[in-house]
């Protein structure tokens, strides 16, 4: 094999990831600007190419709308992230997560309804399904490390966050459609006491002998 022809391939495969990169950014800007039903017309003037050159880099719209997805993810954890890192008390760190998370669904409202709302694509994947995916992980991984320094087996850890993300993200949802009934701190507050039965219910199981598993043989036979 020619070494000099790998390399060429690699050089190109990483402009294409490159220019991918840079095209699903102009596609977001786009989106935010002309709202979750931009036409590829309007995200080629935007990215400033011409459709066929759009094209090259992305087949279709549903295959932009997955890039535009998975980039999304990835901007929802990098809100929640950091505001979780700068509290300690459990109870704010769930309130954190859920007001760093509507804080970001209210800002980019448009790209959310791309993102979770969009009727004219071929879903040969589901892009919400992976950007819950991709959040829940990322939660997950809080989750444990809390766990963990607790002394809790972290198992449980990913089932929560699939749970506390999929709660948040139903009920947000709600909370836009109805255009924010209720303002985004009395929401957060809804959302985080609800949540705080089951995490408080963790920190007690610290202090039992056994952990985790020793606190639910406790609570089935109601001690």
């Amino acid at each position: 094999m020619n070494p000099g022809t790998d390399g060429r391939k690699g050089r190109w495969a990483g402009h294409r990831e490159q220019r991918r990169a840079e095209l699903t950014e102009a596609a977001i800007e786009a989106i935010r600007e002309a709202g979750p039903e931009v036409a590829m017309d309007g995200i080629a003037a935007r990215a400033g190419v011409s459709k066929p050159v759009l094209y090259r880099y992305f087949a279709d719209k549903s295959e932009l709308w997955l890039a535009v997805g998975q980039r999304a993810a990835e901007m929802v954890l990098e809100a929640i992230a950091p505001a979780v890192a700068q509290v300690r008390e459990e109870r704010d760190v769930i309130a954190a997560a859920i007001d760093a998370y509507l804080a970001h669904i209210e800002a980019d409202t448009n790209l959310y309804q791309f993102v979770v709302h969009q009727p004219d694509v071929a879903r040969s994947r589901d892009v919400v399904a992976d950007v819950v995916d991709t959040v829940a992980s990322g939660l997950a991984r809080i989750l444990g490390d809390r766990l963990r320094a607790r002394g809790l087996d972290s198992g449980a850890a990913l089932p929560w966050a699939y749970g506390v993300v999929g709660y948040v993200q139903a009920v947000g949802d709600w909370w836009l459609r109805q255009q924010q009934p209720i303002s985004r701190e009395a929401l957060g507050e809804y959302l985080t006491t609800f949540l705080w039965g089951g995490v408080s219910g963790i920190a007690h199981a610290a202090d039992i002998p056994g952990g985790l598993a020793a606190y639910q043989e406790e609570t089935r036979h109601g001690l």
